[in-house]
């Protein structure tokens, strides 16, 4: 176990020998007649902190160290300092780039529309974590994000974690569900972010990211299918975000992690609920049907639907049940996004 302890209480405990002890009653040790020394009789007086405060620390000390705090060294002083009043992003740069979410953003939100033709992108089981969508750890050299990197001329010593380079939004939707210890159902035999592609012949397995781009590519809508606690584990913005920029436009799952559930609508992505007591797997649903959403369109009367119509190429349908849960959360869902909801308000006011 570990413990957090003021520096005085660590010296106590030190004398004592023990954790397993009652500082506030027990002895810590004796003294050199034998007589019990408790800690009361060690702890200092108000008296004698300010007293040895007041003999060891000087303005002096205060005035010498910070009175060059604004100029620095000379090293830092010959860096370049870029001018203007926005930000200059540097398009060589493999940590920090300009993202994508604003592009092509008018001043009044676009009606929201149904959403025909989607695919599976991944068919998850239950306990789904932020983690297993946006993984932290290292990047691996023959991942997308590690073929990104080298690309771009990053080292294999140097590519970091994607925890580390989360400014860059081209890392980060290659790294997005590609968790190695990910299993999607619909490319079984593997571990990590693959799937299928079926803007191929026959599917083929692929990796999540390249048949992300050949659907979006294609006009073709993304959907993921998953089980029970979706997104639980730590509230991981990058799960969302990666989420709606591979082109997932809806996630049905068995039950959400609240904080992720309200991200995904914060990016646009609209979360649904499989009915009561059904699932992928007892709707038959493999991960292969193409998905239709009807009853989205309602949003627009300013109002939100209780469920929407899902149905499939192969005859499965349903009422999935709509996790917008309130009025503000309708609000960005129609604006496309948070982001673009505080914008249009900022811009207004």
């Amino acid at each position: 176990m570990n413990y957090l302890a003021s520096p005085p209480l660590v010296v106590a405990y030190a004398l004592a020998g023990s954790m397993k002890v009652d500082i506030t009653r027990d002895a810590l040790g004796t003294d050199q007649d034998g007589n019990e020394v408790f800690l009361k009789d060690i702890w200092p007086s108000e008296a004698e902190v300010n007293e040895v405060v007041a003999s060891a620390i000087g303005e002096d000390m205060f005035s010498k160290s910070y009175q060059d705090v604004f100029a620095g060294d000379a090293q830092w002083q010959s860096l370049p300092v870029p001018t203007g009043n926005t930000f200059e992003w540097d398009a060589e740069s493999t940590y920090v780039r300009k993202p994508p979410y604003f592009e092509g953003m008018g001043m009044e939100p676009a009606p929201v529309e149904d959403i025909a033709g989607a695919r599976v992108l991944a068919k998850l089981g239950d306990s789904v974590t932020t983690d297993h969508i946006s993984p932290a750890g290292a990047i691996k050299a023959d991942t997308p994000a590690g073929q990104y990197l080298t690309e771009h001329g990053v080292e294999r010593r140097d590519f970091n974690s994607y925890g580390s380079r989360r400014g860059n939004h081209e890392v980060m939707i290659r790294g997005t569900f590609a968790n190695i210890r990910l299993r999607n159902q619909i490319a079984p035999g593997t571990e990590g972010g693959y799937t299928r592609d079926f803007t191929q012949d026959g599917g083929p397995v692929s990796f999540i990211y390249d048949a992300s781009q050949n659907y979006q590519a294609a006009g073709i809508p993304l959907v993921v299918l998953a089980g029970k606690e979706y997104g639980s584990g730590s509230s991981r913005d990058w799960a969302a975000k990666g989420t709606a920029l591979l082109g997932v436009k809806a996630v049905i799952a068995e039950s959400y992690e609240r904080i992720h559930r309200s991200n995904l609508i914060g990016m646009g992505v609209l979360p649904l609920q499989f009915p009561e007591g059904e699932s992928a797997e007892s709707l038959g649903l493999t991960g292969e049907e193409t998905f239709s959403f009807t009853g989205v369109e309602e949003l627009n009367n300013g109002t939100t639907p209780r469920t929407v119509k899902v149905t499939t190429d192969t005859g499965v349908e349903f009422d999935a049940v709509v996790r917008i849960d309130t009025p503000g959360e309708a609000d960005y869902y129609r604006n496309g996004g948070i982001m673009q909801y505080v914008l249009r308000n900022l811009i207004r006011k």
